[in-house]
């Protein structure tokens, strides 16, 4: 009888014990799970493909050696990666630049000339994208057209080759591209980014946009997609983080990234801790959450709140709220071994409301694996402070 009770008194123990642990945010590190099926599952470094996806994952395990997390397995991947596309690297268009900050961040981590070369090799390819009439980056090379998702992808790049450098010649590069593609995208009301503008008033079919969609006055899409605007949050986000004080863009980026994490944080679902794909009509039929925008704004409120741009008391229960509703909503175990990310929209191009609400729903892709990472790892680090 008596070993009964110390078996029972053992197990009340393990029980109390292992729910205190499943109640601990610093425990659970679903952020580490993600990062390992994303590394050794899903794109092993030999797979790396040279484009804006798998740029958006490879950020993450960059901002993981960055914050000393399995600094030499992230080195490692790393390196792989961008070996195995040496040959194919190229600036051509905003998406491959994307890519091109591995090269950059190899060339200031290791010192090694060949990644050097090739990272001032894009950036001369990056000189020579087409650009709109008021000096902004087309999205496109056969047309003239300035999306939201573009500051992001050249971004990466260009914010590395400051790092590597020290010039801030790439800095001031990226606010004038922000600048000019908020003079066509930004709602000055809600501080929003419309999804895409047409610069050329030429009608052009690329097999994922809904034809038609600049055909209005203003010649840019009608609504403020969820994704598109976590593109320009965390450009925002990176940049200020970055910025010397006196840089004379500071104020301005500043005042386009509170008026956008003011509004958002307004929109952020209660129940689920996300926002939805359209985030403005959070009870619409036919809306759904979408946990890569979410980990986007989330990510971008964590950065906000580190280096004092967003105030803690109203922004830490935001972020708070998404952690949780992550966890909760939007992990999915698969084989019985891996975690990855469900509630993810498919790529996307540009249309109206019912071409967003209609996007097929997926799992575990590269850019919401990546963005889910690098709001894991802020969390945790505004949390340790």
């Amino acid at each position: 009888m008596k070993h009964r009770f110390v078996l029972q008194a053992l197990l009340c123990c393990f029980v109390l014990s292992f729910v205190q642990c499943s109640n601990d945010s610093s425990s659970d590190k679903w952020g580490d799970r993600l990062a390992a099926y994303a590394m050794n599952d899903f794109m092993p470094a030999d797979k790396y493909v040279w484009d804006w996806a798998q740029a958006t994952l490879l950020r993450s395990l960059t901002d993981r050696y960055e914050n000393d997390i399995d600094k030499d397995d992230m080195l490692a991947y790393i390196r792989r990666a961008m070996d195995v596309t040496m040959d194919k690297a190229d600036g051509i268009h905003p998406n491959a630049v994307a890519s091109g900050f591995g090269m950059a961040f190899l060339a200031r981590v290791t010192g090694e000339e060949i990644y050097r070369r090739k990272a001032f090799e894009i950036y001369e390819q990056y000189l020579l994208i087409p650009r709109a009439s008021n000096g902004g980056v087309s999205h496109r090379d056969n047309v003239v057209e300035l999306w939201d998702d573009t500051v992001y992808m050249i971004s990466l790049f260009l914010i590395e080759m400051y790092r590597l450098t020290g010039d801030e010649k790439y800095l001031h590069e990226v606010a004038f591209q922000l600048m000019a593609h908020a003079e066509k995208l930004e709602d000055p009301i809600t501080g929003l980014w419309y999804h895409g503008w047409d610069g050329d008033d030429v009608d052009f079919d690329d097999g994922c946009s809904m034809l038609g969609w600049a055909d209005n006055p203003n010649r840019r899409g009608g609504e403020f997609w969820g994704r598109g605007n976590g593109w320009v949050a965390m450009t925002l986000a990176n940049m200020l983080h970055v910025m010397p004080s006196d840089m004379q863009e500071r104020e301005q980026l500043k005042t386009m990234f509170v008026r956008m994490m003011q509004t958002l944080a307004q929109w952020q679902d209660e129940t689920t801790g996300h926002w939805f794909q359209l985030p403005e009509y959070r009870s619409e039929t036919g809306n759904f959450i979408e946990s890569s925008c979410t980990a986007m704004f989330a990510y971008s409120a964590c950065m906000g709140i580190s280096n004092g741009t967003l105030p803690s008391g109203t922004f830490s229960p935001v972020v708070k709220n998404a952690f949780f509703g992550i966890e909760k909503y939007s992990l999915k175990l698969i084989d019985h071994q891996w975690t990855t990310l469900a509630n993810v929209c498919h790529g996307t191009c540009i249309g109206d409301k019912d071409y967003y609400f209609a996007r097929k729903v997926v799992d575990g892709t590269p850019f919401a694996l990546g963005a889910a990472i690098m709001f894991y790892d802020q969390y945790q680090l505004i949390n340790k402070k």
